[in-house]
């Protein structure tokens, strides 16, 4: 569904991006992990139009994004980045619908998605009136990904969309959004920090470093079989001390 072929990346001096070639399986939920500065979000970035690569191309569904065809694919595309992203001067409601009305749909085609939606994604409907100060860390998160489906792309791009909630709200919407990506069948990209957050998710994890790709696998993959120190550290840090040890 996606493919990356030898994009790279430089801002200033940093180079957050090496030559690096990826390829996204359909309906798959593919997982971008790595230590902070790796490249992750540059990399999301690239694949909606935010940045430009300096070198390579990124695929969409086998056709080569270019800017003459950007707008097209950004509407095949949706986003949800950390902090939700939401207009703080917009209702929920609003905020979800905001491309539906901009391509104007008819106000009930709107009305049936939005419940549709907020079923989904296990949100009262009555909170869709409020103004995103208003919401819970959760809530906006929910709300997010609404207004990333309210096209019904054909992928989900999703950037650390739980890392600033805490640990039991973020347990609960890992779960629910399995739930989702199961059910709708999507090419998800998502990117954590969080061992555990992508082995949980992922049917592929892809772990990265200083911009490169290090390993491509499942979780048993990098587990058991890592492909070099480097993996084996990663996913030792990540894993809980055992009994009675400090962490």
């Amino acid at each position: 569904m996606l493919a990356l072929q030898n994009i790279s990346k430089r801002f200033g001096d940093h180079v957050a991006v090496q030559p690096l070639s990826l390829t996204v399986e359909k309906g798959g939920t593919t997982v971008l992990i790595g230590p902070s500065g790796c490249g992750k979000s540059t990399i999301l970035r690239m694949i909606i139009g935010l940045v430009r690569p300096d070198s390579g191309t990124v695929f969409f569904d086998g056709t080569a994004v270019v800017m003459q065809n950007l707008a097209s694919v950004r509407r095949r595309i949706g986003y949800v980045i950390q902090d939700g992203g939401l207009f703080p001067h917009m209702t929920a409601r609003e905020n979800v619908t905001v491309m539906a009305r901009h391509l104007r749909w008819s106000k009930p085609r709107i009305a049936d998605r939005v419940t549709e939606l907020a079923r989904l994604v296990k949100l009262e409907v009555d909170l869709l009136g409020r103004y995103p100060a208003e919401l819970s860390g959760g809530q906006r998160q929910r709300v997010s990904l609404m207004r990333a489906l309210m096209l019904d792309p054909e992928v989900l791009l999703m950037d650390e969309p739980f890392a600033a909630l805490d640990p039991m709200i973020r347990f609960d919407l890992q779960r629910d959004m399995k739930s989702v990506f199961r059910q709708l069948g999507k090419t998800v990209l998502f990117v954590t920090h969080d061992l555990g957050e992508a082995a949980y998710l992922a049917d592929t994890l892809v772990l990265l470093r200083e911009g490169r790709v290090v390993q491509q696998g499942t979780y048993r993959d990098l587990e058991a079989r890592p492909a070099g120190d480097f993996v084996r550290r990663f996913v030792q840090a990540q894993r809980p001390a055992p009994s009675g040890e400090a962490p």
